[in-house]
């Protein structure tokens, strides 16, 4: 005979749990979009050059609060395009998704081309724009990049020697003729020992040129790590600490 008080009663259960199991799915739904919120999609306009698409993080504070840093990421080449969704795929970008704050801005614009290098000018600009439009600390604008946006970061810096207060670049290299154009400016090097990608030499090169200008600068090997030196940087602490220490000269 069909027990029908303990039938109802395990239907309750389970109608309970999976209650519970919805609600629960929800709230970690919300979050995710909590943190994705926090990564605004903006586009930089330039009758001179192609419009600039770059998502924008604010750090908590509040109105009386002293202007921030900022910090200016630049993706490596597999992130190009028009897809600004492929941003979120490494670095400060990835961790904001995730849910870390940060006490700085962030700004990752997208190189529009897949192909081709960062047009400096236009980073350049936008810069000036959000300087201009938000409560950024001028003394402690910073630079970082990873791959061949440590290529953009290099040439980048080099090209604007006195607008940058520090500079992270991972796994990548630069014009190391030029190196001493930013001997006063601190810098911090990145790369993995087994880099089949962009050879660690590419970093030894610009290390060794801006020591023989006595430069301002440290450099991580990590032994194992290949081309993805990043995800370890960026997951340090310790970086952070070194780069809000560091102000424009």
């Amino acid at each position: 005979m069909l027990n029908t008080s303990a039938l109802m009663g395990g239907l309750f259960r389970i109608c309970n749990s999976l209650k519970w199991a919805a609600i629960c799915i929800h709230l970690l739904h919300c979050s995710a979009n909590l943190a994705d919120d926090r990564l605004q999609v903006w586009t930089h306009s330039s009758t001179m050059r192609p419009a600039l698409r770059y998502l924008l993080y604010q750090p908590s504070r509040n109105p009386q609060s002293e202007p921030a840093p900022l910090v200016l990421f630049l993706h490596g080449g597999g992130e190009g395009g028009q897809d600004i969704e492929l941003v979120k795929k490494h670095g400060l970008p990835k961790l904001i998704a995730a849910g870390q704050d940060f006490p700085f801005f962030v700004v990752a614009p997208q190189n529009p081309s897949q192909t081709q290098f960062w047009d400096d000018q236009a980073l350049i600009d936008l810069l000036d724009e959000l300087q201009r439009d938000l409560p950024v600390d001028s003394r402690r604008v910073y630079l970082t990049g990873l791959s061949r946006g440590a290529y953009g970061a290099w040439r980048l810096a080099i090209q604007n020697p006195n607008r940058f207060a520090a500079l992270i670049p991972i796994s990548g290299g630069g014009p190391a003729p030029y190196a001493s154009r930013i001997s006063h400016l601190p810098v911090w090097v990145f790369h993995g020992a087994r880099d089949q990608s962009i050879p660690l030499e590419e970093s030894q090169r610009m290390v060794q040129a801006l020591k023989a200008a006595h430069g301002n600068v440290r450099f991580t090997i990590y032994p194992e790590a290949g081309h993805d030196a990043w995800t370890a940087t960026y997951d340090d602490p310790q970086i952070y600490q070194w780069l809000l220490q560091q102000y424009r000269q």
